[in-house]
């Protein structure tokens, strides 16, 4: 697997899913699978084949988890000389815009396991997210949709 970029809290957030799949989920499955036996005829119960598919989903999310807490590479605030990972950039869209949309916000540059573009988190490997990076406050970020070229002014890094 390849390395896995996050900031410190996403690590922290990582972990405390793995501990939450761990202690209750697991358990929780394990549950329903007892009751589910107790029913009787496997063969032809929903409710095991539900638990049992349930349990196979869990089983996987703890080991992508864990395979991604173990390639972590923990993104090390830099300067606010040029945008990088662990920046928070103000930008300031260009283009045209709806009423009801804003010019100017504020995104996080982080790895793409913690991308959340509703929280303000953009992946460095999404086009906006490369064309931002190595930017200096005042220079604009171009990249290209399938119909149009966006384009950012970086206003300030934090």
């Amino acid at each position: 697997m390849k390395e896995v970029y996050l900031t410190q809290e996403g690590l922290e957030e990582l972990r405390q899913r793995l501990d939450y799949l761990i202690r209750y989920l697991r358990g929780d499955v394990a549950q329903k699978l007892q009751h589910a036996r107790e029913l009787g005829d496997l063969s032809e119960n929903a409710e095991y084949d539900a638990a049992k598919q349930e349990e196979g989903q869990v089983a996987q999310e703890i080991k992508d988890i864990e395979e991604r807490i173990k390639n972590a590479v923990i993104i090390e605030k830099s300067g606010t000389h040029k945008v990088a990972m662990g920046n928070i950039v103000t930008i300031e869209y260009l283009g045209e815009l709806d009423d009801d949309d804003e010019a100017i916000m504020d995104v996080q540059i982080v790895g793409e396991t913690e991308a959340d573009f509703a929280k303000g988190k953009i992946s460095n490997e999404s086009p906006l997210g490369r064309a931002l990076i190595g930017k200096k406050s005042g220079e604009i970020a171009r990249f290209s949709t399938p119909h149009s070229v966006e384009e950012y002014k970086v206003v300030s890094i934090k």
